[in-house]
């Protein structure tokens, strides 16, 4: 499987930006992708899952009501829109293919959460000033 993220950028708070990732090479129909992001200093986050059996889809907690997970089967490209940006979104954002999409709660903060990741993309890289 190979991953190709685009769409990171420079962004002001409260602006938007869409991201990106082309995938193909998937041996089977059933796997779960999503969005990782990770920050200078900091562990990584899981911000967006689905499952492309059921399409059932997991947003952080930390992204509901401003980041939303979409597909194109077509294109086998999924998108991440995010909008009303904050600063503490700055981070490289990274597309990722596994099984499992789910939710994890880290502390008191759910998180979306592949259980077996497989492959990982470039990363594109989120920076959102203020």
């Amino acid at each position: 499987v190979q991953l190709v993220e685009s769409g990171g950028g420079l962004v002001q708070a409260g602006g938007s930006l869409r991201l990106s990732c082309a995938a193909s090479g998937f041996t089977s129909d059933d796997y779960a992708i999503g969005w990782f992001r990770q920050a200078p200093g900091k562990e990584r986050e899981g911000v967006a899952c689905i499952n492309s059996a059921d399409k059932s889809a997991h947003l952080a907690d930390f992204v509901q009501g401003r980041f939303t997970m979409s597909t194109d089967t077509a294109k086998s490209t999924v998108f991440l829109q995010m909008n009303s940006l904050k600063t503490d979104d700055t981070a490289v954002y990274y597309c990722a293919v596994g099984r499992d999409c789910s939710v994890k709660v880290v502390g008191d903060v759910g998180q979306a959460y592949i259980r077996y990741l497989e492959r990982w993309g470039q990363g594109t890289l989120v920076t959102v000033s203020s």
